[in-house]
This record gives C-alpha cells, sequence and structure tokens, in this order.
C-alpha cells in the first residue's frame, strides 16, 4: 500500500489482490459521505428530526401492505 500526502489531497494505492469489489465500493461510499457531509451545519437533533419525518412519511405510503 502507498500513501501520498500532497497540494491537500491524500492519494493512495492498495493491490488490487487485498479488497473485494464491494469491499472497495464501501470505502469509496464512506469517502463520500465524509466529503458531502464535512460543511454540514445540521445537528444530531437535526438529523434525528429528518430521519423521523422520512420514517413516518415511508409508514403513511406503506402501511397498506401490512393490513389485513
Amino acid at each position: 500500500m502507498n500513501i501520498v500526502r500532497e497540494n491537500n489531497e491524500i492519494k493512495f494505492s492498495i493491490p488490487d489482490d487485498i479488497l473485494e469489489i464491494n469491499e472497495i465500493q464501501s470505502f469509496i461510499d464512506y469517502i463520500k459521505f465524509r466529503e458531502i457531509t464535512s460543511k454540514s451545519k445540521a445537528t444530531q437533533k437535526d438529523a434525528d428530526m429528518l430521519a423521523g419525518e422520512i420514517n413516518q412519511s415511508w409508514w403513511d405510503k406503506n402501511k397498506h401492505r401490512f393490513e389485513k
């Protein structure tokens, strides 16, 4: 593995026989998430409220599928 830090970037290379493609994708997804959220001013309370609204909306649209 080779890691280089230059010009406000971190570059690394990993031998292709170390990780499966799905593990690489999960790592990339995590890095993208960190990039997207790095400038967020949202608090945990904001995130919890949004999650609650999304869950309620999903349930309102799908509860008929679970009723007998």
